[in-house]
């Protein structure tokens, strides 16, 4: 039985055998990586999701760790190093928090994520009166259908917002990753300092491997306190989520959970996914009650094995689940990263099982597209066919993004609104998602 990294590897390349060498490695990387945190026991694919997340405390023999250093640069070669930001951190926003060697306490614990939702509110205001952040009010409609009660908001002055284009990734799926990020960088890039200082609200940076993020407010909101999780350094919006991403996205949900609030992750990863930005970016949004409508049909899910993927079978589109362990919000910070890389390598195994099986004819060349939600509880991972739909009723192309999978959807018309109710949402995502996706 090959090890989970050779696995990974292997699944790649039959899933994507245009993937250049380099794409591999890193995809490889990513997985070897985690191959210190699970047990030495070979696995099989069905397996894959029911390895322990323990971190030994002995060193792994050689060959079966990959080291931060390693990921590291196998990550350059695809995310060269962008100039410093011109905008220095300073101590009342900038903090470390992160993952130490195991046992380790974090420095800093938390107080990074902490500051900067305690100042949310006074610094979205400020935004918003400055004119540097723009919000547009909404109404949300539900539509219950597929056991989920949707949430359909409608907004009618984003038509008056300034068209963003989807940034092309194919254009580039025959080059090598560093020069396909060269061409990247090159475009306007919004996340790129100097920021706009009411946008900006400070700095996290994972302990364990160096990684900086840099959090600013959605310039465009349409829910309140919506902020940005973005990679200081630039990195693709078509790599997938590393170790440092999970970890700081969830330490985000844990101090808000400390607050008294509830917030989820999302992150539209590749060029059908309905991301706006080539720079690698994940967003949080505040959310009222118990979580994203899609959340509650997860939560009531009844698992035999709750350490495996499930899917939400109701649903008509290829979709995988992972249930993380309830004393995860509460525990070690040593128990993050193993908890959450194994989730998201064992969904994304599954997600590109999926376009391999199920991608229709057409389907770009390069890494495949598919948007993730995370929350406190769960990780969802949804494969991506077509980055919109065409309306039936109106003949018009709707986008969608990760919070669509997660049971939001944006409209921009009374028109659309209808238009989506008439069709049904099911048959939206289902337009721009993927057959299948039922674990076994």
């Amino acid at each position: 039985m090959l090890p989970i990294a050779r696995r990974h590897h292997c699944l790649h390349t039959r899933a994507h055998c245009d993937l250049t060498r380099r794409q591999i490695q890193y995809n490889s990387s990513l997985a070897a990586r985690t191959t210190r945190l699970a047990p030495s026991s070979p696995t099989t694919p069905a397996q894959a999701s029911t390895r322990t997340h323990a971190r030994s405390p002995t060193a792994a023999p050689t060959g079966a760790r990959t080291s931060t250093l390693s990921i590291r640069r196998a990550a350059s070669a695809l995310a060269p190093s962008t100039s410093e930001s011109a905008l220095e951190a300073t101590s009342d926003s900038t903090f470390t928090s992160g993952i130490g060697p195991a046992g380790s306490t974090m420095t800093g614990t938390m107080h990074a994520q902490d500051a900067i939702l305690a100042k949310l509110p006074a610094a979205f205001d400020t935004a918003r009166a400055s004119g540097d952040l723009l919000f547009f009010p909404s109404t949300v409609h539900t539509h219950a259908e597929h056991g989920v009660e949707f949430e359909i908001r409608l907004c009618p002055a984003l038509q008056d917002k300034p068209p963003l284009p989807t940034p092309d990734f194919s254009a580039d799926a025959d080059a090598a990753p560093a020069e396909r990020q060269e061409e990247e960088k090159k475009r306007p890039d919004p996340f790129a300092p100097p920021y706009v200082p009411n946008l900006y609200l400070g700095e996290v940076r994972d302990e364990a491997d160096g990684d900086e993020y840099v959090i600013l407010f959605n310039k465009y909101s349409v829910v309140p306190h919506h902020i940005l999780m973005v990679t200081k350094e630039f990195r693709s919006q078509t790599a997938p989520l590393i170790p440092p991403d999970l970890v700081q996205a969830y330490l985000f949900l844990i101090a808000a959970q400390k607050a008294g609030r509830r917030f989820f992750v999302f992150y539209n990863c590749g060029d059908l996914s309905g991301a706006s930005q080539p720079h690698k970016h994940l967003q949080l949004i505040p959310i009222e009650d118990d979580g994203p409508p899609v959340e509650r049909l997860a939560r009531a899910a009844q698992l035999e094995n709750e350490h495996r993927p499930f899917s939400l079978g109701s649903l008509p589109y290829a979709n995988h689940v992972r249930r993380l362990p309830p004393s995860l919000p509460t525990a070690p910070p040593s128990a993050l990263e193993p908890a959450l890389a194994h989730a998201f390598l064992a969904l994304l195994d599954l997600a590109i099982g999926t376009v391999r099986r199920a991608a229709p004819a057409g389907y770009p060349r390069g890494p495949p597209s598919y948007n993730v939600v995370l929350t406190l509880e769960h990780m969802h991972v949804v494969p991506r066919a077509r980055e919109a739909h065409t309306l039936a009723g109106t003949g018009e192309a709707l986008s969608v993004n990760a919070l669509g999978f997660a049971g939001m959807l944006l409209v921009k018309s009374a028109r659309e609104l209808e238009a989506v109710r008439r069709e049904g949402v099911g048959a939206v995502l289902r337009g721009v998602g993927m057959e299948g996706g039922g674990e076994e």
